[in-house]
């Protein structure tokens, strides 16, 4: 049951990010959910190699190497998911920053 909660939170955080950032693109509901299986794949399978990785430069870069690695883990993400689309890096990252705070605050909310 937590894992379909969580689920429904992504999804929800990426229709959120979908409609606040220009440039960020979810053709769909299907598309939505497939690509928050997608992330979450992503993020912990090849995160957690990436970031092992690149710690000596995470550290040098007081963390801005990691969330460089999120970016790059979200837009190789919207590459395998047909219908998910991010126009640029910049958008990436702005998508990066917004997904991570909606999806705090949704996962907040579920919390309680």
């Amino acid at each position: 049951m937590k894992l379909i909660i969580r689920l429904a939170i992504n999804v929800a955080a990426l229709m959120i990010v979908a409609y606040l950032v220009p440039g960020f693109h979810l053709a769909s509901l299907g598309s939505a959910i497939v690509a928050a299986v997608v992330i979450g794949i992503v993020n912990t399978l090849i995160r957690p190699i990436f970031q092992l990785i690149a710690l000596p430069i995470s550290i040098l870069t007081f963390g801005v190497a990691a969330f460089f690695i999120n970016v790059f883990l979200l837009w190789l993400s919207s590459k395998l998911v047909p219908g998910f689309e991010i126009a640029g890096f910049w958008t990436a990252a702005l998508a990066s920053i917004v997904l991570s705070v909606v999806s705090w605050f949704l996962n907040k909310l579920a919390a309680e």
